[in-house]
């Protein structure tokens, strides 16, 4: 289950951490970055890109909020 709690308030977070709260693949999550679907990373340098762990707790919130109004939704059938 995706627990949001377990992820700092601010700082950042990188993508193998990502990727324990949100289960998709590598190319998945990267061709969703290029989609819009996901945040954009920072370059912290060279060699080391993160996420502002603010945008991830908001991704997953918004994951929270789909699954529930799906959840609560009726089902229609139609005849």
């Amino acid at each position: 289950m995706i627990n949001k709690h377990s992820i700092p308030e601010t700082g950042f977070i990188r993508l193998s951490t990502i990727l324990k709260f949100i289960p998709v693949g590598k190319s998945t999550w990267w061709a969703g970055i290029k989609s819009g679907r996901f945040p954009k990373p920072v370059k912290l340098g060279v060699r080391t890109t993160a996420w502002r762990a603010e945008d991830i707790a908001r991704l997953i919130s918004s994951f929270e909020v789909q699954s529930s109004s799906i959840k609560n939704s009726p089902i229609e059938i139609d005849p």
